[in-house]
């Protein structure tokens, strides 16, 4: 019954990981920009939550704000960070440390803020209930997973079922060709950068109530996105899904096996297994040398 309560608990983690992931992922297939600021844009949706909170706000406006900031700061950061440095010909490592730079200023001053400490909310949701025996469950686990459910596939809709989306995923593949349809790159890269962003959302407000959240929280969503990038194959926001579900339950097993010390070294132990046997991730492509 152990191994089924830490499961649980990873398909809960995992689908917070899975929606951070698939925004970076979206991001990172469409531009080719490794966004590191989006560990910033998790913990700002999680602070805004909690500053709606906290001046009386009913909780789903709370959600609002937190949406609104997420995406807003994602569509800032293109627009005034990323392409002013591709403009002057900045090549991917300067927008690489500029996104690391923007992580960083954004998490020191969240710390004056409103200090190092954990930030939590108690909620009749996250007291758990014996489902089976020796088998607790938190109302929260649903909420999380119809959540992410629903997150997925309203983002496959938009996707695979409208022209925006569909000229997202073209984006990557030939910038050129979407501009002798009349389609605008930089257009696009903000929509992608809107969405990417608004995905982290709910994976920060609930993560408020599941493991609690500090400045420093954007570092480890940060890691654990790409690690999921890598991991579902560069460009498959799919396959960022799966791997984050996955990240998620390993880091939870790990407890039983070692001690939870390794939990968070678990995503990188299974990221480095899957450079060594299957380095294309679970849906790339391989690319021939």
């Amino acid at each position: 019954m152990l191994y089924l309560q830490l499961f649980v608990v990873g398909i809960q983690t995992g689908a917070l990981y899975a929606l951070a992931a698939a925004g970076f992922a979206l991001i990172f297939g469409a531009t080719r920009t490794f966004h590191i600021a989006h560990g910033a844009t998790y913990v700002l949706a999680g602070y805004s939550f909690l500053a709606g909170l906290a001046m009386g706000w009913h909780w789903l406006l709370a959600v609002l704000l937190a949406l609104l900031v997420a995406t807003l700061f994602g569509i800032l950061i293109e627009k005034y960070v990323y392409k002013p440095i591709q403009r002057h010909r900045g090549g991917f490592f300067t927008v690489f440390v500029a996104s690391f730079g923007v992580l960083i200023a954004v998490q020191s001053i969240i710390e004056l803020t409103f200090g190092r400490g954990f930030q939590s909310i108690s909620s009749p949701l996250t007291r758990s209930q014996e489902l089976l025996p020796g088998l607790f469950v938190a109302p929260v686990f649903w909420v999380v997973s119809l959540l992410a459910i629903l997150c997925f596939l309203a983002f496959g809709f938009i996707l695979g079922r409208t022209r925006p989306g569909i000229a997202l995923r073209a984006l990557s593949d030939n910038p050129e060709l979407l501009r002798s349809f009349g389609l605008s790159a930089n257009r696009l890269s903000l929509l992608a950068f809107g969405l990417g962003s608004a995905l982290v959302a709910p994976a920060a407000v609930l993560g408020i109530a599941t493991t609690g959240l500090q400045a420093s929280s954007g570092t480890h969503i940060m890691l654990i996105s790409s690690a999921a990038t890598i991991v579902g194959g560069i460009g498959s926001v799919r396959g960022a899904i799966v791997a984050g579900l996955l990240l998620g339950v390993a880091e939870s097993l790990v407890v039983a096996l070692v001690n939870t010390q390794w939990s968070e070294a678990a995503a990188f132990i299974v990221l480095f297994a899957f450079l060594l046997v299957k380095p294309s991730g679970l849906f790339g492509v391989r690319v021939a040398r």
